[in-house]
């Protein structure tokens, strides 16, 4: 496995040592011992989730405000744009935001550390998408972040309007959201 850095330095993109031959292909997609060799992040992941979408599904900027959760994200079948936003105050890229494409052809991950808000734009029909999470689900301290929310002004690469959740098309902008203080 190899570890890129990404802008956001806690936000890193892994990917994997990839074996393959005309019969296919076989590569290790988690190892706790060398995923905190490679990124030095002690994560116990409790929760797997899996989901699959429609193309031009965009679902996010989810978070916990209460029982953060860090996140372990790869697509298995189709392509996302994924983005973290940092929200902690106190940090140097409070508002920032990273993304990257995730593909079941390139096979990379992205780790989301607890902070930060995440979202995904489906780029392909059929996607399915698989999250580990170091905590569990707590949909009572869940908040959303409006997914074109100038003040953080991400660069979706949107082909049309995106096909919106409810919940998804209440968030609110980070100047009024709830942020990590520490």
């Amino acid at each position: 496995m190899q570890v890129v850095q990404t802008v956001i330095p806690e936000v890193l993109i892994l990917e994997p040592q990839v074996y393959g031959d005309e019969r296919g292909f076989f590569f290790e997609s988690f190892n706790q011992q060398k995923f905190e060799a490679l990124t030095g992040v002690k994560a116990d992941f409790v929760q797997d989730n899996h989901s699959k979408s429609a193309a031009n599904v965009l679902r996010g900027l989810h978070y916990q405000i209460q029982q953060a959760q860090g996140k372990l994200v790869r697509v298995v079948a189709g392509e996302v744009f994924d983005v973290a936003v940092d929200l902690r105050r106190q940090s140097e890229t409070f508002g920032k935001w990273v993304g990257a494409i995730l593909s079941a052809e390139n096979k990379r991950q992205l780790w989301v550390p607890p902070g930060f808000a995440h979202g995904f734009l489906v780029l392909k029909e059929g996607t399915e998408f698989l999250y580990k999470t170091t905590d569990y689900y707590a949909p009572q301290h869940e908040r959303c972040i409006r997914w074109d929310d100038p003040e953080i002004g991400i660069e979706w690469p949107l082909v049309g309007a995106p096909v919106l959740s409810a919940k998804d098309q209440l968030g609110i902008d980070i100047s009024k959201a709830d942020v990590f203080e520490e």
